[in-house]
């Protein structure tokens, strides 16, 4: 190291400073010098050039902008992150689109690969179903975990079927990675709570929800409180229910838990016969990650956060800014 710098010692609090400071940005960032060259080149200490930069950075002197190669708002996913106490957030700006199709390749297409950079590879993982998660289903790619097992977290067997690929969520993950499905061949909605306690003690029903329990990673979506849920869908609930739902407070569903706005079950009678992971299981998982997207969604995605289900979100812009506008309760 030169002994010929004035600032050897101290760095000067003055004018020359700021010059200092672009001097050390421009060599750093726009002339891709490392920080012993710059160090070098202006007769400075390693340790006086990191300083340099980082309050270069902390002053507004240097603005890095992430630009990733995949649409994503990352300054709604940091704010995301901040608010909720969130490990990851992915946003997918979707230009004022509201078709729940589209936005559920959009946010799925970013969930996949999120799944697929996920290191290490996972070797078991709990997976919910619906049309979200079918579209994740597709947006993976083949081989991302050779060897996983894959298990589903709550009853899929439908009473009717729309959509054969929306139940056999668990299956299809299992092909694109390369592994295996231990499923859950039971409704999501029984008759009656002995019924879904008789199932739940069953041997086989009960390793099942066993290995759900003990995924360090879990995906799931939510359902919003509307005639479009799939659990209408197949058959589970008739459109008179869902309206009562909604007027007990239900803002939707989790794994076929029908929850208020802060996440806890609305019908303690629907709860006891509804048969897969209990939501109070969630928060011990690893992971967490949670799909949701649209308005009608907006209510439930909230009452998730609120109720520290979510590690990692994948959502659209809208219901991002809907997340970080309202108040916490």
């Amino acid at each position: 190291m030169s002994d010929r710098s004035p600032y050897s010692a101290r760095l000067p609090a003055d004018e020359s400073r700021d010059h200092l400071m672009i001097q050390a940005a421009k060599l750093y960032y726009d002339l891709d010098r490392t920080q012993a060259q710059v160090a070098d080149e202006l007769g400075l200490t390693r340790w006086q050039v990191g300083r340099l930069l980082a309050e270069a950075k902390a002053e507004g002197v240097v603005r890095v902008e992430i630009v990733p190669r995949a649409r994503r708002a990352t300054g709604l996913e940091a704010a995301l992150q901040a608010r909720w106490n969130l490990r990851e957030a992915l946003v997918v700006p979707m230009g004022g689109v509201t078709d729940p199709d589209m936005l559920n390749e959009g946010i799925a297409q970013a969930a996949a690969r999120w799944l697929a950079t996920l290191t290490p590879k996972p070797a078991l993982m709990g997976v919910s179903w619906g049309r979200t998660m079918a579209a994740l289903a597709r947006a993976l790619p083949q081989g991302w975990a050779p060897g996983l097992e894959v298990v589903l977290l709550n009853g899929a067997a439908a009473l009717t079927v729309t959509d054969p690929r929306s139940s056999a969520v668990a299956e299809a993950v299992a092909q694109a990675a390369g592994g295996s499905a231990t499923l859950l061949p039971v409704p999501a909605i029984l008759g009656q709570p002995s019924t879904c306690r008789a199932l739940e003690a069953d041997p086989v029903i009960a390793r099942a929800l066993a290995r759900g329990a003990a995924a360090p990673l879990l995906a799931f979506s939510m359902g919003g409180v509307s005639h479009r849920s799939a659990l209408c869908a197949q058959g589970y609930l008739s459109p008179a229910e869902i309206d009562a739902l909604r007027a007990h407070g239900a803002v939707g569903d989790i794994l076929g838990h029908f929850v208020d706005a802060a996440g806890q079950p609305v019908d303690a009678a629907l709860d006891a016969r509804t048969l897969g992971l209990p939501l109070h299981r969630l928060p011990h998982a690893e992971h967490r990650l949670a799909l949701v997207a649209g308005a009608e969604k907006h209510a439930i995605a909230r009452a998730a956060l609120q109720a520290g289900y979510v590690s990692v979100l994948v959502t659209d812009d809208a219901t991002a800014h809907f997340l970080l506008e309202t108040p916490n309760e």
